[in-house]
């Protein structure tokens, strides 16, 4: 059924002949009505399935709007030609009167004849929800029919041209290895398969683990705000045209492409005393950004990205030494993955909030802690983020790339936008400050990265599988399942092989999937209740089992 609602001043109807053979016998006379809400009513052919669906549903969309636009009275307009699959007149009839008999019972409601010929004056009002259309459909009832098997080819069409990449891109990697893949259903962004997605965890477990040391909090904030928040924050100016837009009951809405402007809100969510500060709150947060397609590249350049975020605010004085504890704690972190780096200090953009003596005052601590710091370092001037300067990291990878991961950016004007406060020792109300901080940047990056820095030779802890057990003959398939099983039980992720085949090409197989250690188990190996194990491509025969699990375990607990 289709519908279209106008809120009127006046509605004049007078029938002039009968449209069809069945036409409700009337008396024709003129029908007036006054701040009405007048509802043009088609019946089309589908609602025929299911007519109770389509009343109820029906009368509660009249409803909905009528409650909307305020009106004294509702209008039932029997009218055909709204749509080009009008049901029969005898189910229309019935399906027009029900809705009309509802209606009736709770509001003042009239009626025009059904199958006559009409005119009609109208004036409509003139605010934004006068004029409102509406399809309503039998449950489960699409509102056009779709050719699956050719939607279906369409999107699996997606093919990685390997020819125009490098071996060691993270794109083969990941295909090879079966971490990840893509779809242009949602374009730039990751389906994580299993065995990726536990890179994904591992990271982001260390990532928890160290900060909970750390003494950050974490939080999770909404993925869509009103529009009024990126306001406030000045990223509605400055990054509209890279925000996914939606709307929600009439209200602007944004999927967050940042998650800044939520930990504001936390922050002022209760009153602050100087005893909390400062005050480290760190967020893994799922943020969404547009990119143009012709720059999407594998897990490089995406469109929903994992931010490891954390927002510290303290006072003034605390600045200096909070920066140097995120100093720190980067520095951890690249060097667990021996990842080395280089420091640049990013000033005051062209386009910026905030007045010029905060900017000077901004620029000259994160300097003077450089250099305190002795850390060697080069001016990008004007790379800064829009309210402040930062200190950015840029990782080298074993191909001798540079990539700007980890950021320090300090930030006086949000506390401000946002009216942040703390009560200090003095019990007078003072403004804090803002540090906004990432170490991976972007978790689906970074694992880009460490996937090319290390051709997919991840280290034991992050690999998706760190032992593949290979039996040797089908006699040997008890003992590759008996130490599969031991492995399991210590908590190592473990797989097992106990196909027919060449062992050379099986070997091969697991190698492809850069697994650490490959455990093949034969008669001599069973003889001797010792393994074979292979790493990097060297083999060591008559390893102990015992110490072979000792010493994984501890690898994997250290995360060499």
């Amino acid at each position: 059924m289709k519908i279209l609602c106008l809120h009127s001043d006046y509605i004049k109807v007078e029938p002039t002949k009968k449209a069809i053979k069945d036409a409700e016998e009337i008396e024709k006379k003129l029908l007036e009505s006054k701040e009405t809400l007048v509802v043009f009513s088609a019946v089309e052919k589908i609602d025929e399935e299911n007519p109770e669906d389509v009343i109820k549903n029906s009368v509660k969309e009249i409803e909905d709007v009528y409650d909307q636009v305020k009106a004294k009275e509702i209008l039932i307009y029997p009218y055909v030609h709204l749509t080009k699959k009008p049901g029969s007149p005898a189910v229309a009839q019935e399906v027009i009167n029900s809705i009309y008999e509802k209606l009736k019972k709770k509001h003042k409601t009239k009626k025009a004849p059904f199958g006559w010929y009409k005119s009609f004056e109208i004036k409509v009002k003139g605010h934004p929800l006068a004029e409102l259309s509406r399809e309503i459909l039998p449950e489960g009832k699409s509102k056009e029919k779709v050719d699956y098997k050719k939607l279906l080819r369409e999107i699996s069409k997606i093919k990685l041209m390997r020819e125009k990449l490098k071996d060691n891109d993270h794109r083969i990697l990941g295909q090879e290895m079966d971490l990840f893949s893509f779809n242009e259903t949602a374009p730039g962004m990751v389906f994580w398969h299993d065995k990726g997605y536990v890179i994904f965890k591992e990271l982001v477990k260390f990532w928890r683990e160290e900060h909970e040391k750390a003494g950050y909090k974490e939080i999770s904030t909404p993925q869509i705000l009103d529009k009024k928040l990126w306001q406030i924050s000045g990223h509605w100016e400055k990054f509209k045209d890279n925000m996914f837009l939606t709307e929600y009951e009439g209200r602007e809405l944004a999927i967050k492409p940042m998650n800044c402007p939520g930990g504001m809100l936390v922050y002022r969510n209760k009153p602050r005393s100087y005893k909390d500060l400062p005050l480290r709150m760190g967020e893994l947060g799922i943020v969404h950004r547009q990119e143009l397609s012709g720059v999407l590249g594998g897990l490089f350049r995406v469109i929903k990205l994992t931010q490891d975020d954390a927002h510290i605010f303290c006072t003034e004085e605390q600045l200096e030494s909070e920066i140097v504890r995120i100093m720190n704690l980067i520095d951890k972190f690249y060097k667990k993955f021996n990842l080395p780096y280089h420091v640049e200090l990013s000033t005051r953009p062209e386009k910026r909030i905030g007045d010029e003596k905060t900017w000077d005052t901004s620029e000259e601590i994160l300097e003077k802690v450089l250099k305190k710091m002795k850390m060697k370092y080069k001016i990008n001037k004007g790379d800064g983020a829009f309210y402040g300067p930062k200190i950015d990291f840029h990782v080298k990878d074993s191909l001798g790339r540079t990539w700007q991961c980890a950021t320090i950016q300090l930030d006086f004007s949000l506390p401000e936008r946002f009216d942040l406060k703390y009560t200090g020792k003095d019990n007078k109300e003072h403004r804090p400050v803002t540090i906004h901080r990432v170490i991976y940047g972007s978790v689906e990056r970074f694992i880009g990265i460490l996937l090319e820095h290390t051709n997919g030779h991840l280290p034991t802890w992050l690999a998706p599988v760190q032992v593949k057990i290979i039996s040797f003959t089908e006699r040997n398939i008890d003992s590759s399942k008996k130490l599969f099983d031991e492995l399991k039980k210590e908590g190592i992720r473990a797989e097992i092989d106990i196909e027919t085949g060449p062992i050379q090409g099986r070997v091969r197989d697991a190698e492809m999937q850069k697994i650490p250690y490959i455990i093949v188990i034969g008669d001599k190996e069973e003889e001797t209740k010792t393994l074979a194990v292979r790493q990097n491509g060297k083999i060591k025969f008559g390893v102990k089992k015992n110490e072979f699990i000792e010493s994984i375990k501890k690898e994997i607990e250290e995360r060499k």
